[in-house]
């Protein structure tokens, strides 16, 4: 595996009651997780905020699930999840954690790089993302 030298940061498209969701759960997230609500603060800074009605099908948004490849050549596929509905063994990934917070508004076939919790740098790429079925 290649070491990673630079970040990859791709432009995301997040719907306006994601990224204000969002928003309330990172400043509220600030004392206990105060480096994952700033990445994930990071991010919702830099995305492009469109009409929920104006998200893209292949984008990654709350409940989306996600197909990715890592750079060690792993797929894998996760749910995004709020931090109380996650759960790893079912494949529900929080948005207020590395990978969660790397692949909110991604579309398919975008990479973007991501430091885990001992802040190594990894990349992802975006394979496929299927929205959930409407209720």
């Amino acid at each position: 595996m290649t070491e990673l030298h630079r970040d990859l940061l791709p432009s995301i498209i997040v719907g306006r009651a994601d990224h204000q969701m969002l928003n309330r759960l990172a400043i509220a997230s600030l004392d206990r997780s105060p480096e994952l609500s700033d990445q994930l603060l990071n991010e919702l800074d830099r995305a492009n905020v469109v009409a929920d009605s104006e998200v893209p099908e292949d984008i990654a948004r709350m409940g989306s699930t996600i197909r990715y490849r890592t750079d060690s050549g792993q797929e894998q596929t996760v749910t995004l999840v709020y931090p109380a509905e996650a759960d790893i063994e079912a494949g529900r990934v929080s948005v207020l954690t590395p990978i969660g917070t790397a692949l909110i508004g991604l579309r398919a076939g975008q990479s973007i790089t991501w430091r885990d919790r001992a802040d190594k740098r990894h990349m992802l790429t975006v394979l496929e993302v299927t929205q959930p079925a409407a209720v």
